[in-house]
């Protein structure tokens, strides 16, 4: 679908990435990212970091036609990362993990804003709700129980995180559950159709 859509969801499961593997990721890193890379205190932490960036590099080198070690992405303190070469204000990229899943998107069509989440049965769904979402949501989440419930929390938590990320008004929204994890996409423009999420091995 990225054809039709200049837009790629891309997803990876980074718990059993061999080390050798990882290293090739920190190679891509800038300087600015591996200063922060290296700050990082917990293992899990630093790992979604290297295996996100080395993600996103991956799908800008997709949609860009260039290698993924030649994408250059500079760190800017309180803000998301700056694709700094090739330097194009067009490009819009945003990249989010849950536990062990990492997931990017990438756009030469709009700015986008990205949010996964593993689906938790067990979670508090309406103590959690009660915190972020508005009135009319609580009430829509109140109306249903079990199951819906809990679908319809995620899918209406992940967008607003997908929101705020966006950091402009969204003009389209898009949701998908992947095995077990919800996903959801907002962009600044309508994409032509919506872009499939896809699992990559990144251990290939």
């Amino acid at each position: 679908m990225e054809a039709a859509t200049g837009t790629l969801v891309w997803l990876a499961d980074i718990a059993h990435l061999p080390d050798a593997r990882l290293a090739d990721f920190a190679r891509w890193l800038s300087a600015s990212e591996r200063e922060r890379h290296a700050r990082f205190v917990r293992e899990e932490r630093r790992r979604q970091f290297l295996v996100g960036r080395a993600l996103l590099r991956l799908a800008l080198g997709r949609l860009l036609g260039m290698a993924p070690d030649r994408v250059v992405l500079a760190e800017r303190p309180g803000q998301a990362p700056a694709l700094a070469d090739p330097p194009d204000a067009r490009i819009g990229f945003s990249i989010s993990h849950s536990g062990p899943l990492v997931a990017c998107a990438a756009s030469t069509v709009t700015r986008v804003g990205l949010d996964v989440e593993r689906i938790d049965p067990a979670r508090d769904v309406l103590a959690l709700a009660g915190q972020v979402f508005a009135r009319a949501d609580l009430a829509r989440l109140r109306a249903c129980g079990g199951s819906a419930r809990t679908a319809l929390f995620y899918r209406l938590w992940c967008l607003h995180e997908a929101r705020v990320k966006l950091a402009c008004d969204s003009d389209a929204d898009y949701s998908f559950v992947h095995e077990g994890v919800e996903v959801a996409l907002c962009c600044e423009r309508p994409l032509a159709a919506a872009p499939t999420p896809l699992l990559v091995d990144l251990a290939a």
